[in-house]
Order: structure tokens, then C-alpha cells, then sequence
């Protein structure tokens, strides 16, 4: 007698379908007008000489557009003293490359950069949905949009950052792996390591997938097997790049430190300014984070407690060691934390629990404090987000 293979419901059925669908893009933008009117309301009220627009082409922004106006540059950069400077070989291809390919089709480079960001971010709002329903069920996916989308620093997913993007791919990623459509996820995988360093880890999650894969079932191996390949291969393939073109294997390394300030120290920094600011308590900002640091910590301690799909522990844990292991300005490391996931599991599991009027509420309380706060940091607080 054949063996009866079981299928597993499809997950665009167990989303909701279109309605599911839609109802995570409408939370979705009910996030972003709601970040709209923040950055507009704190601009008129500190007297910003920055337009709405202005405010979404800031600090990271422009280093993103002049490597896809200018492409990026061959070698170190110093200033008149002769010491080494930042430049565009410390930010990964994949943005800049969408911003070039719109700017091709006729947008301005400012207006390329953001239209590819919402764009990426309602992409990423459909892939939480995915994850979070894939995962748990669709209440789930509904309460990550929005408790993801509402985060803290979460103003970049209308900025002309990676955030969107990256955050998108590895949610998908993520989707496509547990759901075993592996070239999906090798390309998400490829795609998320081509956007930002912490691409490294969603390699890592989706390496962890295939094994997983390979040891439940022998046949086909070379199908997962191959996806995590191409995913790991990703962030060492630009590094390499750019150690090429400068002509230093340690190029990349040597940029991000000092232009930013960047390197992996194991921690000692973050335990550092955390010592410092909860000790004197000196300015809020600085407290905040040093808070939300902490609080992530805590939730993501509660996710790995509840025993999470292994890929997405690791990628989680894997993300969180490069966040609080290096060193660099710490209030960016809020939106670092953003497409984490792991520390967001927790709330969005006990929102999908809970009562309707009470998880909305709920979230509601937190949009409202993580929405002006990220307006804040980019309208007043006068330091790179």
C-alpha cells in the first residue's frame, strides 16, 4: 500500500486569504500615516527647518544615495589630516542597486529611495503576516504587523533606509523555509545578505532549516542544502568585494570603524553605556535605550522560553550578539534591534490570545509611544538614528 503523504493546509488559505491579507497591509499603513503625522506634528513644533520629505532622506540616507547616484568608490577615503574616513563601501548593494533601477525609470534619486522603502515595507507587512500565521495562526501575524510596524524605531520603514527591505527578506525567508519552498528561500536569503551585515545570521537560520529538513526527510537533499549556500554566501561575497577593490582584506572592517565607530568587541561597550547611563541617569534619550536594550533582552529571554521554531531562535540570538557585541553610537541600536523578530514573539503571541478590545488597546498604547518616539529621534534628537 502507497505511503499517504499529508499536506499541510496551504498558508494563503490559513492567512485569510485576500481579506487576511489586506487587513495586515491596512494595519500596516494605519502605522505609517500614524508616523506621518508624528514627523509632521514634532516638525511644526520644534520649528524644523527640515521639510516631511526632508525628514525621510536623513543621515543614513544620503550615504545610500550617492553610492546609487555615484556608484561606490574605489578605495579608502581621509580627510585633509590624512585619517581614514567613512565612505559607501560600508553599506551593502541591494537598496542602492533597487534606488538605481527606479531612478532608471524615471523618479528622482530621492524619490526612487523612498518609493522602493514602501514599497519594501508593504512587503514586509505582507511577510510578518505570513510568519507570524505560519507560525502560531493569523491573529498572530496581524498583532506582529502591527506591534513590529509601531516599534520604537520603527520610523525607518518609512525612511530611506534597508530596514524595510531587510526586514522583509528575512521574513520571507523565514516563510519560505518553514514551508519548505527552498529556492524561495535561498533568494530571500541571498537577497537579505546583500542588504545588511546582519544578513549573516538569516544565512545562519536558514542553514539550520536545511539540516532540520534534511534529517526529517533524505530525498532531495541538495534543494535545502543549496539555498543555505547561496543565503551564507552572501555577506562574505561583498566583504570580499570590497576588500578586492580597495585592495585590504580588512577593508570593509576598517571603514565601518572609522566612519561609525564599528567593530565587535563582545559586548564591553553596550555593558559600558549601560553602566554609565542607568548610573547618573543623565539626559532620557540615553536612558530609553539603555531601557529598551534591556527589555529586548528580557523578551527575547521569554520567546526562547516558549521554545520558538530553532531557525528563527537562532537568527534571533545570532542578530541580538551583533547588536549588543559591537560597539558604535548606541541610540542606533534600537533600530538595529528592529527586524529582530525574536523579541517581538512574546507580545504578539499574548495580543493574538488575548480579547479583541484588550489586544488592541493593547497595541494601540504602544503605537502611540513607539511612533512619537521614533519621530522624535529623527526630528529633535540632533544625532544619527
Amino acid at each position: 500500500m502507497a505511503e499517504r503523504v499529508e499536506r499541510r493546509p496551504r498558508l494563503w488559505d490559513l492567512a485569510g486569504a485576500w481579506q487576511g491579507v489586506l487587513t495586515a497591509v491596512a494595519i500596516f499603513a494605519l502605522t505609517r500615516i500614524g508616523q506621518l503625522i508624528m514627523l509632521a506634528w514634532l516638525g511644526h513644533a520644534s520649528h524644523s527647518d527640515r521639510t516631511l520629505r526632508g525628514q525621510l532622506l536623513v543621515w543614513d540616507a544620503g550615504w545610500f544615495l550617492r553610492v546609487a547616484v555615484n556608484g561606490y568608490p574605489h578605495g579608502y577615503t581621509y580627510d585633509p589630516d590624512g585619517q581614514l574616513q567613512g565612505n559607501g563601501l560600508a553599506f551593502f548593494p541591494l537598496y542602492p542597486m533597487l534606488i538605481r533601477g527606479a531612478d532608471a525609470l524615471g523618479l528622482s534619486p530621492e524619490t526612487a529611495a523612498i518609493t522602493v522603502s514602501w514599497i519594501a515595507s508593504i512587503g514586509a507587512a505582507v511577510a510578518l503576516h505570513l510568519l507570524g500565521t505560519t507560525l502560531y495562526d493569523k491573529r498572530a501575524g496581524w498583532a506582529l504587523v502591527a506591534i513590529c510596524c509601531s516599534a520604537p524605531a520603527s520610523v525607518v520603514l518609512s525612511m530611506a533606509y534597508s530596514e524595510a527591505l531587510f526586514l522583509g527578506l528575512v521574513a520571507g525567508m523565514l516563510v519560505a523555509a518553514h514551508r519548505q519552498v527552498w529556492w524561495a528561500a535561498g533568494l530571500l536569503g541571498l537577497g537579505a545578505a546583500l542588504t545588511r551585515p546582519t544578513g549573516a545570521a538569516a544565512g545562519l537560520a536558514l542553514a539550520v532549516a536545511a539540516i532540520m529538513a534534511v534529517r526529517e526527510s533524505r530525498r532531495k537533499v541538495w534543494q535545502p542544502l543549496g539555498a543555505a549556500a547561496v543565503a551564507l554566501a552572501g555577506v562574505p561575497l561583498f566583504l570580499a568585494w570590497v576588500g578586492w577593490r580597495v585592495g585590504d582584506p580588512s577593508a570593509w572592517f576598517r571603514i565601518q570603524t572609522a566612519g561609525w565607530g564599528t567593530s565587535f568587541d563582545f559586548g564591553r561597550s553596550t555593558l559600558t553605556f549601560l553602566g554609565r547611563t542607568l548610573g547618573s541617569g543623565d539626559s532620557w534619550v540615553p536612558v530609553s535605550v539603555a531601557l529598551i536594550l534591556l527589555v529586548a533582552l528580557a523578551a527575547a529571554g521569554v520567546a526562547l522560553a516558549g521554545k520558538p521554531w530553532l531557525p528563527l531562535a537562532v537568527y534571533g540570538i545570532v542578530a541580538m550578539v551583533l547588536v549588543y557585541g559591537q560597539a558604535g553610537f548606541y541610540h542606533s541600536k534600537p533600530r538595529l534591534l528592529l527586524p529582530v523578530l525574536l523579541t517581538l514573539l512574546p507580545a504578539a503571541v499574548a495580543a493574538a490570545r488575548a480579547r479583541p478590545r484588550v489586544a488592541v488597546l493593547s497595541i494601540a498604547a504602544w503605537a502611540a509611544f513607539g511612533l512619537w518616539y521614533g519621530a522624535y529621534l529623527v526630528v529633535v534628537w540632533p544625532y544619527t538614528l
